[in-house]
């Protein structure tokens, strides 16, 4: 949950359809230096560039794009399309509108594959309820200071010595980069911790090699990490759906 292919396009899809940046701004922001094709757009039979899709939504009359972080057990903001939930979970994200949802692969570390699916005649599936960014930063401080209590109990120094340092240096403010230049700044800040957070999750969860971790001590490090992974990913969809009020 570092830099999330479904936020982006999300964020710049929603910036280009609301005026607040153009196509060119919003497709450079998108593209970099990866390939995207799109696949399953509707009106197409095969592979399209990711470009098509941005026209296709405004077309289809689209206003916004939602990022949404599927995981077992809630789906909420996935339409019941048949396929979609089943591919959102395995990818763990998707930007989902009123009529196109579209859900990332990554083929490699300069390609994506996007799934698209048409949501004309599907029931609506109400978004997640997403909380302000003030609440889900405050949510995040409260999570990181009883994991760190919590994981310093059980020596956690011995799954990576990285954690306790990343954990330390939140304190330090981190924006996230690449999103339009209008973005909240606290968004990106929230964003930017949840970023780093994520990465002290990858590493907490991680036995390291050769370390002597039992069973009941692997259980209550993933118990406590539950909570901060609940508030990242809260913390995340906040940061990435963020729009400016009209």
């Amino acid at each position: 949950m570092h830099d999330l292919a479904a936020g982006r396009v999300a964020v710049w899809a929603t910036a280009w359809l609301t005026g607040r940046a153009s196509y060119d701004a919003a497709l450079d922001a998108l593209l970099g230096d990866t390939a995207h094709r799109v696949v399953g757009l509707p009106g197409t039979d095969e592979a399209v560039p990711l470009g098509w899709a941005l026209s296709a939504l405004r077309g289809l009359g689209e206003r916004r794009l939602r990022l949404v972080l599927p995981v077992p057990g809630d789906t909420r903001g996935l339409p019941p399309v048949p396929g979609l939930v089943a591919l959102g979970l395995e990818a763990g994200e998707a930007a989902v509108g009123d009529r196109l949802a579209l859900v990332p692969e990554e083929l490699g570390p300069e390609a994506v594959s996007w799934t698209a699916f048409d949501l004309t005649g599907a029931p609506p599936a109400p978004p997640p309820v997403e909380g302000t960014l003030r609440s889900v930063s405050g949510a995040l401080d409260l999570a990181v200071g009883d994991a760190a209590r919590t994981l310093a109990a059980l020596d956690l120094a011995r799954w990576n010595p990285e954690v306790p340092a990343l954990l330390a240096g939140l304190a330090k403010a981190v924006r996230a980069p690449g999103l339009p230049a209008d973005h909240d700044p606290l968004a990106l800040s929230v964003l930017g911790r949840a970023q780093r957070l994520s990465r002290v999750l990858d590493l907490a969860m991680a036995d390291a090699p050769g370390a002597a971790v039992t069973h009941s001590q692997a259980a209550a490090r993933d118990d406590a990490l539950r909570p901060l992974a609940h508030a990242v990913r809260e913390a995340t969809v906040a940061a990435y759906n963020w729009t400016p009020r009209r």
